[in-house]
């Protein structure tokens, strides 16, 4: 494949400095809302490092307007107790049978690690107010994924059927250094999943983590982005492709680009890609995980 030649566009979202949004746009999670206007959830934190959804309306022409930034949330954090109770952040977002169903993830610390992460599922009418579909998660542990990190769903419906990829977790190291793969699932309504305990991708010697899949479907081959690193905060940008979805190639290397940024100087993560017009979009995070708010960039080469 030819290499991926991407152009930088610059940070083009920032957090809404709402009481709930001081800090960081995380995860942007695109779907279109129109011919002309696109909408981009992101994960925004309040004072105390909690997470809860907005969202954002932009433009794309020749040049991007910020139509809106959303002051209030599309989703709240969970009760008390719930696996989403410190934080919720979006994952992935697609349209069924006139609803918007949001695949997000839930957040909660632990006292023997740091956390567990799980997805969840929202639904919504209007698309920008959102209802949990239920108060637990949609994924679940199993005696070949026992630990809590099954989490950012990335999911895409083909004809009747619906398939996810999902960060699944391996072991923790320490307290604070988990490793984790990316695994597949399938639904036929998009609510109940089989988790096919399947890894999709593999770590490479030495690297720790492989996080937040991003897949679409073109030119009848599936096309995912995703993020690596080695060491804890030094994430970059990969890309595979795959045939049928479960056995996917690594091409991390025909992925370019420039790293000269002040919004990227340490890392690159949480991509996310979308169509307009016959180019494709990438959304993504740079330093401290999104704190400045999404980058954007632009593909000026087609897939194939």
């Amino acid at each position: 494949m030819t290499k991926q030649d991407w152009k930088k566009k610059g940070l083009i979202i920032k957090p809404p400095k709402t009481s709930w949004g001081q800090s960081h746009c995380m995860l942007p999670t695109p779907i279109k809302v129109t011919e002309k206007k696109i909408r981009v959830f992101y994960g925004t934190r309040n004072k105390k490092n909690q997470s809860s959804i907005g969202y954002a309306d932009l433009e794309i022409k020749e040049k991007i307007k910020i139509l809106k930034n959303s002051r209030k949330k599309s989703l709240s954090l969970g009760k008390l107790g719930h696996f989403d109770d410190n934080g919720v952040l979006p994952s992935t977002i697609i349209k069924h049978k006139n609803h918007f169903y949001m695949y997000y993830i839930g957040w909660q610390p632990r006292q023997t690690t740091r956390y567990s992460l799980i997805a969840g599922l929202c639904v919504s009418k209007n698309g920008i107010e959102f209802k949990r579909y239920s108060e637990s998660p949609i994924l679940s542990n199993n005696n070949i994924e026992p630990i809590s990190i099954l989490t950012a769903p990335c999911v895409i419906k083909l004809k009747s059927k619906f398939y996810m990829w999902y960060v699944s977790g391996i072991k923790w190291k320490n307290k604070n250094y988990p490793l984790y793969d990316i695994k597949f699932a399938t639904s036929k309504n998009g609510i109940n999943w089989f988790q096919t305990k399947k890894t999709c991708l593999k770590l490479k010697r030495n690297e720790r983590a492989l996080a937040r899949p991003f897949v679409i479907f073109k030119n009848n081959k599936f096309h995912m982005w995703y993020s690596y690193e080695k060491k804890v905060g030094s994430y970059k940008i990969g890309y595979a492709e795959s045939s049928n979805g479960v056995n996917w190639k690594r091409l991390d290397s025909k992925i370019n680009i420039n790293f000269k940024s002040n919004y990227e100087e340490q890392m690159r993560e949480y991509p996310s890609i979308i169509s307009i017009k016959n180019k494709l979009y990438m959304f993504y995070n740079g330093d401290q995980y999104g704190k400045d708010g999404i980058l954007l960039a632009e593909l000026n080469i087609k897939l194939t």
